[in-house]
């Protein structure tokens, strides 16, 4: 209220409104198509009257025409015959010699206003004591004479007036009815605007659950509150996931903190000599090199996340890049009692970061050694299926269960199975960023026992050029 207060208060604040500009754009549109409109009808109605009566004139005057060739005493007939057959009483003649004496015709004497030069008139008549409007030509005939034909177009005229009244008055109806039209957009898109201003207004307020009210109709405002509800959605998300990892740096990394902190100052305090002073300090170290592996894993994931490496991307050979990974790894398996297997073919092109994807088969690798037991069997295979290039390693570890693997690529979350395992929750999501910047997915499947962690990719053209293999 105060708002439209202020709009009536201020004519600038009022020419300023992009909603009355529309509606103004609106009612010219519909003002100047009225005109045209009106402007068509008055040429196909009253502008139709005069040329039928014109066209009328000159075929009654060539047939007199083609009489007086055959002498003035024949036209002086033709006119006496067709004034005798003119029902409507409209047709207009007088034939006069060189003084302009009457000879033949309906006229008492020879109109003042048409002179010689005057080849077309509209002029009023007297007949009969009747007056009326006459559409008259003069012709100028050999030997002096004069000939006048014409009609009377004093219906046709009244006819005219009132089509001419009526189509003046258009323009106003349709000012008025445009003026209208235009305050109802400019309402419309206000209306509209408003409620799009008010869910971000409430949105910056801190209100994440507003969202721009829909009218259901499927049209362009419509369509415009679905992009601007899914941004906020977006954003929604992202919101919460900058505090979900807020609210688990600081739960994670407060343990690591506190027990160097409480390394140092229990050295600082009851050390006995160096060597203790030194063993302190470098347990230390070692928890603060992993609260600083946890910043650089949460860095490397934003950068992956923002897309900045796709500059990177490029087309490698990934069979290669895999068996070496299969072969470091076996090495570490077998430490650990467990078994390594590889299904990957020898050539295996893909397009993208080699060291991310690397980095992230690493990271589902170190996983399936941290959580598999003594005596199981690690396999990692890789494949060109439907157009899809899947990277995939399964063990047989204590799994996901299904209700936690929509979580697991969280940051920082982590399963009751893996509670007491060491980790900051941070490889699946790492993997997750990886597979997104390469426009695939990460898929966690059951294997039962064990899990299933697939990278789905798509596949490189098969049109390019082949791969050197390496």
């Amino acid at each position: 209220m105060r708002a439209d207060l202020q709009l009536a208060l201020h004519p600038l604040e009022l020419l300023r409104s992009a909603g009355l500009r529309l509606g103004l754009i609106y009612a010219v549109l519909f003002c100047l198509s009225a005109l045209v409109l009106s402007a068509f009808l008055w040429w196909s109605t009253a502008g139709l009257l005069d040329r039928q009566t014109d066209a009328a004139i000159n075929a009654d005057a060539q047939g007199l025409l083609e009489r007086f060739v055959e002498g003035p005493e024949a036209l002086v007939e033709t006119i006496q015959e067709r004034l005798a057959a003119n029902v409507d009483d409209d047709a207009i003649y007088l034939f006069t010699d060189a003084l302009m004496r009457p000879i033949a015709g309906n006229l008492e004497r020879w109109p003042r206003v048409i002179t010689n030069n005057v080849e077309w008139a509209e002029i009023p008549i007297d007949r009969a004591g009747v007056r009326g409007l006459a559409r008259i030509r003069n012709f100028v005939l050999p030997g002096g004479f004069h000939l006048l034909v014409g009609r009377d177009v004093q219906a046709r005229a009244e006819l005219r007036r009132i089509i001419t009244n009526a189509l003046f008055w258009v323009p106003v109806i349709v000012v008025v009815f445009g003026l209208a039209g235009a305050l109802a957009v400019r309402g419309l898109f206000r209306l509209t605007i408003a409620d799009v201003a008010a869910a971000a207004n409430a949105f910056s307020r801190g209100d994440l659950t507003r969202r721009v009210r829909t009218s259901g109709i499927g049209d362009e405002f419509d369509r415009l509150a679905q992009e601007i509800n899914t941004m906020l959605d977006r954003v929604t998300a992202l919101m919460d996931g900058v505090r979900q990892v807020s609210n688990a740096i600081a739960h994670d990394l407060r343990t690591p903190i506190t027990r160097a902190r409480a390394r140092l100052e229990d050295a600082a305090s009851s050390a006995r000599n160096e060597d203790d002073l030194r063993a302190a300090i470098e347990r230390a170290e070692a928890d603060l090199d992993g609260i600083v592996a946890v910043f650089q894993a949460l860095l490397r994931i934003s950068e992956i996340e923002a897309g900045s490496r796709r500059s990177a991307f490029t087309r490698f050979d990934l069979g290669p890049l895999l068996s070496d990974m299969a072969e470091l790894y076996t090495a570490a398996a077998e430490e650990n009692g467990q078994a390594l297997e590889q299904d990957v073919p020898p050539i295996l092109p893909a397009f993208g970061d080699r060291d991310m994807l690397q980095q992230a088969v690493a990271n589902l690798l170190d996983n399936a050694l941290k959580f598999s037991p003594p005596g199981s069997t690690i396999r990692l295979f890789a494949r060109t299926a439907g157009g899809r290039l899947e990277i995939g390693v399964s063990d047989q570890g204590p799994g996901i269960p299904p209700e936690d693997r929509g979580r697991a690529t969280e940051r920082f979350f982590r399963g009751e199975s893996a509670r007491n395992t060491p980790g900051s929750g941070l490889g699946l999501a790492l993997v997750q960023a990886v597979a997104a910047l390469h426009g695939g997915v990460l898929r966690l499947e059951g294997n039962d026992p064990g899990l299933k962690a697939v990278i789905a990719l798509p596949a490189p053209s098969v049109a390019s050029a082949p791969l050197p293999s390496a």
